[in-house]
C-alpha cells in the first residue's frame, strides 16, 4: 500500500505566487527602500540617523497599534490623529498649571480612553456608522484641543519626559522601547488571548459570533477605547520628542496610520489582522520620508508618495491569502 502526501509547490513555483509577495509587502518593501536610501546617500544608515527614524517611528507605531484593533473588526478610526491632539492639549494643560508630570500623564490618557470610549458606544450600542461617528469625533476633539490650549502651543520641559526621546539604549531611545513593549503585549492579546479571538471573529462575520455568544458591540467598545488609550501614550511620545504641547491636529498620522495597518495586511473589511505587519508599515512609511528628506525632495511631494504606497498596497490585497 502507498501512502499519499499533499504535494508541495516547486520552490520556483511558490516565489512566483503573488500572494506570497503581498502577504510580505511590508517587510519587502522595508528592505528595498533601505538598501535604495543607502545606495543614494551613504550616510542614511548612520547610527544618528537610524535613532532619529525609531524615535520618530514610535510615535506611529503605537498609533497603528490601536488602528489595527479596530481595522480587524471592519471598522476604521479616523479621529485617531486628533485624539492625540486633545491629550497633548490636556497634558499641556495641566503642566502649565504646575499639576506635575504623573498627573499630566495620567490625564492625557483619560483623556484619549475617554474619547475612544464614547466613539465606541455610539458605534457598538449606538448602531451608528464608525466613519460618521469617528469622523464627528475628528472635529469635537479637535476644536476641543484649540478651545483648551487657547490656540497656543505649552512648552513642556521636564527632565523625565525628556529621557523618553535623549536617553536609551544606543541608537535605540526609550519612546521606541515603549512601542516595542506595546507591541509585544498586543500580539499577545491578538492572539492569545480570548478577546483576541473575538475581535477578529467581530470583524470576520458579526452575526456568527453573536451567534456563538460574543457581545459584538462590547468589542467595538473595547477596541476604541484602547485606540483612544494608544493615542493618549503616542500624545506623551510626541510632547517629549518636540517639548511641546501642539493644539494643532496632524492630520498625517491619521493617513499613516491607515498607511501602515493596509501595508501590515490587516484586511480593511475586517476579520484578518495583526501586528507585526502595522509595525513594518509604520517604520516603511517613516523610512520613506526620511530618505525623501536627506536627498532633498520637497515635503510637498511626501504625502504623494504616502499615497502612492497606499495604493499599491490596497491594489495587492487582492492577492492576499
Amino acid at each position: 500500500m502507498t501512502s499519499t502526501a499533499t504535494a508541495k509547490p516547486p520552490v520556483t513555483a511558490a516565489w512566483r505566487d503573488p500572494g506570497r509577495w503581498a502577504d510580505r509587502a511590508a517587510a519587502v518593501g522595508l528592505v528595498v527602500l533601505l538598501i535604495v536610501f543607502q545606495l543614494l546617500d551613504p550616510g542614511f544608515l548612520a547610527i544618528g540617523n537610524i535613532r532619529s527614524m525609531l524615535l520618530a517611528s514610535a510615535i506611529l507605531v503605537v498609533l497603528s497599534i490601536g488602528q489595527a484593533f479596530v481595522v480587524a473588526t471592519g471598522g476604521i478610526d479616523l479621529s485617531v490623529a486628533s485624539t492625540m491632539t486633545f491629550a497633548a492639549a490636556l497634558f499641556g494643560f495641566g503642566f502649565a498649571r504646575g499639576w506635575g508630570l504623573p498627573l499630566c500623564c495620567v490625564v492625557a490618557l483619560v483623556g484619549g480612553t475617554a474619547v475612544g470610549l464614547v466613539s465606541g458606544v455610539l458605534i457598538g450600542h449606538g448602531r451608528i456608522t464608525d466613519f460618521v461617528v469617528t469622523l464627528g469625533a475628528l472635529s469635537a476633539a479637535s476644536g476641543a484641543a484649540l478651545v483648551i490650549a487657547d490656540g497656543k502651543p505649552v512648552t513642556v520641559v521636564d527632565a523625565g519626559l525628556l529621557r523618553l526621546s535623549a536617553g536609551g539604549i544606543g541608537p535605540i531611545g526609550w519612546s521606541v522601547v515603549v512601542a516595542a513593549v506595546l507591541a509585544v503585549v498586543a500580539h499577545v492579546v491578538l492572539f492569545r488571548t480570548r478577546v483576541g479571538t473575538h475581535v477578529l471573529a467581530a470583524g470576520g462575520n458579526p452575526e456568527a459570533a453573536v451567534a456563538t455568544g460574543i457581545s459584538v458591540a462590547r468589542i467595538k467598545v473595547l477596541v476604541y477605547a484602547a485606540s483612544g488609550l494608544l493615542a493618549g501614550i503616542a500624545a506623551i511620545l510626541l510632547i517629549s520628542r518636540v517639548g511641546a504641547a501642539e493644539p494643532a491636529s496632524n492630520t498625517s498620522f491619521l493617513l499613516n496610520s491607515v498607511a501602515a495597518v493596509v501595508l501590515g495586511g490587516v484586511s480593511l473589511a475586517g476579520g484578518r489582522g495583526g501586528i507585526a505587519g502595522p509595525v513594518l508599515g509604520a517604520l516603511l512609511l517613516t523610512v520613506l520620508a526620511n530618505g525623501l528628506t536627506m536627498l532633498g525632495v520637497s515635503p510637498f511631494y511626501q504625502p504623494l508618495a504616502v499615497g502612492v504606497v497606499v495604493v499599491a498596497a490596497a491594489f495587492l490585497t487582492r492577492w492576499r491569502r
